[in-house]
Parts: C-alpha cells; structure tokens; sequence
C-alpha cells in the first residue's frame, strides 16, 4: 500500500508545496485525503478502475480549492466524497457559479463532469463504506474532522486541522500511520485557531502508541523553505523517532 503526499503545506500554495492533498492506493481503494490544490495530480496516480474515496476534513479554502478542478478528471468509476453529517449545504455552496461549474439541485450527483461524483454525508463515529473508516470532530475553527481508515490490515490516522484533543485518540490509538498537521513552529504562544507544532505532535503520536507520524501541513508562511521543515522533523525525532516531515512527492509504503 503506497501513500503519496500531493500537497503538504498549510494556507497557501508557495515554492515549498501545494496546499493539502494525500493519495492512498491500497489493494481494493484510492483513498484522499482533502482537496486542496495538490489535488490535480490525482489522475497520475489512479490508473486502475478501483473506487476513489475523496474524505474533506473541514472547509477551509486550503483543502478545498480542488473542488474547482473536478472537471479535470474523467474516472469511469466516479469519485465518491465523504463529509461530515450536515455539510452537503456547504459543498453545494462552493461547487455552483460563481465559484466553479454548476451542480443539479436536489441531487448528490453533480453535473457538467465527466466523473460522476456523488456526495455522502458520515456520521460521528464507526462508518463501513467498503472499509472502516471513523471520524471524529477535532479542535479547529468551524469544525475540523479527523478520519481512521482500515485497509489491507493497516490502519492509517489523517487529522485534517487540529490541535490535541480528546476525541483525536478516538482516531490515532495503536494507529500503524499517524498524518497529523505541522502548521506551527515551536512557541509558547497559544494557538486559537487550532494548530500543533512538531514537539506537541510529536508527544501526542507516543502517548497513542503511534507506529509511525509524518507531518505534513506546514503553514507557508512560517515554513517558507524546506530546510525548516528538517528543522522541525528533528525536533520531533527527538520525542518520537519515527517521525518523517512530508515534502509534495513524498511516497511511503506501509
């Protein structure tokens, strides 16, 4: 099972990456993680007919801009998205003129693509689409959700935007690969919107017996070149040695 990281910074696309995007190609799915603009690499990568699992954390601009490249693609077998419970008004909102290309009202099937794509709605907790996958509501500005998928035996833990949180261990317990959010550098400063920095994940991923963290989300201001980012993987490494700090084109095998 390969995960490729498409895009790996935080806010804004910049030299050092595109905002948030992650493909997994397990046996039986792709799955991505959020839509930013990492997002229009998808179709290097998906060359088999396996269904495509599209899971948004939240709608922040960064990890939905994507949205607005749906018609790039033409994937016979669709893409299905995944929100939370309550945020179809919000994807209507963002997918329709002026915005981007026009969806059907009163339908999860959106028009004018050549992917037929379909919206669900998760609830809180355990959902079976083809494979488990949990999802939990973090502690980011108007509402973050993290996601738990199981595939091929291997679990896999993404956060979205998130500061630690009790129901992040709902999602990252005894997790075989931790995707967890890096968008602040080291500082005593409280962070209101909900961000971590390496240290602070670094501490959650061994307090949940995480087999292995990257960091990935790097806000783009703070992070404006690559050489911080080893920066912030050693500090990391020095609470949790199994750590990797996500750069776009990274690919793992777990």
């Amino acid at each position: 099972m390969k995960v490729h990281f498409l895009g790996t910074n935080g806010w804004y696309t910049s030299p050092t990456g595109n905002t948030p995007c992650i493909l997994i190609d397990s046996k039986d799915h792709y799955i991505v993680f959020d839509a930013g603009n990492g997002i229009y690499q998808i179709d290097q990568y998906i060359k088999e007919d396996k269904p495509i699992s599209l899971f948004v954390s939240h709608f922040h601009l960064d990890h939905v801009s994507g949205f607005h490249m749906l018609n790039k693609f033409s994937f016979k077998q669709g893409i299905e998205i995944y929100i939370a419970k309550g945020r179809k008004k919000d994807f209507d909102l963002l997918v329709n003129p002026p915005y981007t290309i026009g969806i059907t009202k009163n339908t999860v099937n959106v028009a004018n693509l050549r992917t037929e794509v379909i919206v669900r709605e998760l609830e809180e907790g355990e959902n079976k689409i083809g494979f488990p996958v949990h999802m939990a509501e973090l502690c980011h500005a108007h509402r973050d959700h993290g996601f738990r998928v199981l595939l091929e035996g291997k679990s896999v833990a993404y956060s979205g935007d998130t500061k630690r949180c009790p129901n992040s261990l709902l999602i990252a317990r005894d997790v075989d690969l931790l995707i967890h959010e890096c968008s602040n550098i080291v500082s005593p400063e409280p962070d209101v919107w909900g961000h971590t920095d390496p240290t602070q994940t670094a501490q959650f991923a061994k307090d949940v017996g995480a087999k292995m963290l990257i960091l990935t989300h790097f806000g783009a201001n703070l992070y404006d070149t690559l050489e911080k980012r080893k920066i912030a993987e050693e500090k990391a490494k020095e609470i949790f040695p199994n750590t990797l700090a996500a750069t776009d084109g990274l690919v793992i095998e777990i």
